[in-house]
């Protein structure tokens, strides 16, 4: 049971009471008469292999609400793209599958690509961007919820709760980010975000002094969380980054187009547990290394954009100032879990925390020699502006692909 507490600067949604879905989903379906809704589901071809994607598919199956699912495939051969048609052939609602290593698609990213207006990189932004621009080409729904192929404690009512506060036209909300606790298995998960995310917001307004945007993000139970819900309008403007960096990128994107109470979060799982990131201690390319260098750097963009100034004895006070908190933070956790009977290894906590530490220079470092990087992907409002029909050119090679 949760609590009914408001915190920082946006709108929490509870799980007050333990609604009947039954309730929930007969509300949706008469909202979708006036705002039809869409569901993102970004896959690799690998998913289709676990169990994780197929209960996924057998919950979606009645879901009454959706006027359309949008399936992004990467990394699948000919072969694998047809068996991914069969595989979700089973769900009865309007769905299309963007196969993203076709030639068709593949011909639209190269043209794209010659404009400078194409994602840089391979990845789930990329996926997630293309599919976005399908959900504007097919005009089938005004508001659209994304949520990760890999969640092994997957319920039907996942989307019904995140797609709910942006789709009730009563509520005004333009963008809505899901939360929820991460344990499994008698562990308590979500390291980067225990660990890394929140230490490092906090030594940021210890270092920077008070700033709106830290607030901001800082009000969130789970920033990293995947799962996040938008009307239309925002898809169009909105830009997201390609890398590690896209559940902050996306919140930091909405800040800055929408003020505060345009937005929310909603409790949207009991318990959530998804495929868990090798920590990568020795490679900085891989794992929850990788991620902790893209989310640093994202901070440090934004925080720039904003005004403020690095330096090489802000960063080195930074991390000196993330590390205190953050081995506090281990303190806490470990009380917590321990009092719920969960266990917490304070070794490995430690070890990852030194890792974002030094990341956090790394970050620095690279931002500072590198301020040209451009990690965000076009919104799709300057890719039209730049290409009228891109859009149709989308929609055409989606349908094509339905005959491979």
């Amino acid at each position: 049971m949760s609590d009914f507490f408001q915190n920082g600067v946006i709108s929490t949604l509870h799980r007050l009471t333990e609604r009947p879905l039954e309730d929930l989903e007969k509300e949706l379906v008469e909202i979708s008469k006036v705002n039809p809704m869409a569901l993102l589901l970004p896959s690799l071809f690998s998913e289709l292999e676990g169990e994780a994607l197929a209960n996924i598919v057998d919950e979606l199956q009645g879901v009454p609400y959706l006027s359309q699912i949008i399936i992004g495939l990467d990394r699948a051969t000919k072969e694998e793209f047809q068996h991914a048609k069969k595989y979700f052939a089973k769900l009865g609602q309007h769905h299309r599958i963007l196969w993203n290593d076709g030639p068709r698609l593949k011909a639209i990213d190269e043209r794209l690509q010659k404009e400078g207006l194409a994602p840089k990189e391979m990845g789930k932004g990329r996926n997630v961007w293309y599919c976005m621009g399908y959900f504007l080409a097919s005009k089938k729904a005004k508001t659209i919820a994304l949520h990760d192929c890999d969640i092994l404690t997957y319920k039907r009512e996942l989307p019904a709760r995140l797609l709910y506060p942006v789709a009730n036209p009563t509520f005004g909300y333009k963008f809505c980010k899901g939360y929820y606790y991460r344990a499994a298995n008698g562990k308590l998960n979500g390291r980067v975000s225990r660990l890394l995310v929140t230490p490092l917001v906090r030594a940021l307004k210890k270092v920077l002094g008070p700033n709106d945007y830290l607030e901001y993000i800082d009000s969130f139970r789970y920033p990293l969380a995947g799962e996040f819900c938008m009307q239309d309008d925002v898809v169009r403007s909105i830009r997201i980054p390609s890398d590690w960096g896209l559940e902050i990128g996306v919140l930091s994107e909405v800040n800055r187009d929408y003020a505060n109470n345009k937005l929310c979060q909603v409790d949207i799982a009991d318990a959530y547990d998804h495929k868990h990131q090798e920590v990568s201690l020795d490679d900085r390319e891989k794992g929850l290394s990788k991620m902790s260098m893209d989310i640093s750097k994202s901070f440090f963009r934004k925080l720039a954009t904003n005004g403020q100034v690095f330096s090489p004895e802000i960063i080195r006070s930074l991390k000196a100032t993330y590390y205190r908190i953050a081995l506090d933070f281990i303190d806490q956790y470990h009380n917590d879990a321990l009092m719920n009977g969960l266990t917490l290894d304070r070794h490995t906590e430690e070890q990852a925390v030194e890792m974002f530490a030094g990341n956090i220079i790394k970050a620095g470092e690279a931002f500072m020699e590198n301020p040209q990087e451009k990690p965000f992907i076009p919104s799709w409002n300057r890719v039209v502006s730049a290409i009228p029909d891109i859009l149709e050119q989308l929609k055409e090679a989606v349908e094509a692909d339905l005959d491979v």
